[in-house]
């Protein structure tokens, strides 16, 4: 998966989102516009091979309002899933494209 795929999906509104994706939205008061934003204009941070349901990668990002997003993204078929998305704080994040330190 590379950011090319993901922002040819999003751009073609080819992308869906998981029940626990949209709850997480939600709970950071974040909007689709936003986080479609992030998407289009992100970059991937990790790649997940294969986490036993097959190939994903953490896109980080920010929506016009400066507000950085994190969306963890997979592939089922031809179309991308949102599996998750966050806004990333301290202490799991120091910035939004580095970790902290974790026990």
């Amino acid at each position: 998966m590379d950011i090319a795929w993901i922002i040819d999906r999003v751009s073609a509104q080819r992308y869906r989102w998981s029940r626990h994706a949209d709850r997480e939205r939600q709970n950071d008061a974040l909007t689709l516009a936003e986080v479609e934003q992030a998407l289009l204009a992100g970059r991937i941070l990790e790649d997940y091979p294969d986490t036993g349901r097959g190939e994903s990668c953490l896109v980080a990002g920010f929506a016009d309002s400066s507000k950085p997003i994190h969306a963890v993204c997979g592939r089922q078929g031809d179309w991308l899933v949102i599996v998750t998305v966050y806004i990333p704080t301290p202490p799991k994040f120091i910035t939004p494209f580095e970790r902290g330190n974790q026990p």
